[in-house]
């Protein structure tokens, strides 16, 4: 057992500084010229056409969801439920609408990513590239770092001006709250800052998407399984980086509210 620990952590250890090497690459290939502009146009298409409906559809039931579990449990602890658009306003711009879009840009993005890279990898299109004299991180990482991150933030705020649109209207049909009294509740609880956070949410957390699965591609073990594997893990890892992120920078936020 004690074996076993300590090829963990020596696994981790390197795998963490190999992470660092690939961000510190990324961040001086992004500064260097002959941008690869098309494929980054591509990507972004790929990342915010192709996830748009799904994040809308599922933070549109997340929010009825929020209001409706916020509305019953007000009225059984205070016996009112009128300060219920305002908190739901404020857990959707800060938390809601930036999280849930990122987890699930994610599964979809990120394991398409993984898939992409480590096949690559495992048929040495990679390795090809090098020979050719091309850096496989300007070529491949950096458009969709750069995609990833605009798209993010962009399908955030919309994610989280569509959250609070289907909160209003399930306020207004099953709670009686008209839309004015919505408005009025939700200024006094949030304001545009709350957006511009969450803004920025988005993009930190789509830029570390692209990195991470980009980073197990190119760990990626020889066969089918191999990609399997580097796509699972991409996952999982990228969704706890998601939500140490959001950890770190609502902490950072607060100081600002």
């Amino acid at each position: 057992m004690i074996d076993t620990l300590g090829q963990f952590l020596i696994f981790s250890t390197q795998g963490f500084r190999e992470f660092l090497s690939l961000l510190k690459d990324t961040i001086v290939s992004l500064f260097t010229p002959r941008f690869r502009w098309k494929e980054t146009i591509q990507q972004i298409y790929f990342v915010a056409n192709g996830s748009l409906f799904i994040i809308g559809f599922c933070v549109s039931f997340a929010a009825v969801v929020t209001i409706l579990e916020s509305s019953y449990h007000m009225k059984l602890v205070l016996q009112n439920d009128s300060m219920v658009p305002g908190f739901a306003s404020m857990l959707i711009l800060r938390e809601l609408g930036a999280v849930v879009s990122s987890l699930l840009l994610t599964s979809r993005v990120g394991a398409g990513f993984a898939a992409e890279v480590g096949s690559m990898k495992i048929t040495e299109q990679i390795d090809a590239l090098r020979m050719l004299g091309i850096d496989p991180i300007k070529f491949i990482v950096v458009p969709r770092v750069v995609a990833c991150t605009v798209g993010s933030c962009v399908l955030t705020i919309i994610a989280n001006i569509f959250c609070l649109f289907c909160a209003a209207i399930i306020c207004e049909t099953y709670l009686g709250f008209t839309f004015g009294m919505f408005k009025t509740a939700m200024i006094r609880f949030v304001g545009f800052q709350d957006l511009i956070f969450a803004g920025i949410k988005g993009a930190v957390f789509g830029s570390i998407i692209p990195l991470i699965s980009c980073f197990f591609g190119f760990r990626c073990k020889t066969g089918a399984e191999g990609v399997g594997l580097a796509t699972t893990q991409s996952v999982v890892v990228g969704s706890i980086m998601i939500i140490v992120l959001d950890f770190i920078l609502t902490y950072i936020f607060s100081y600002f509210y």
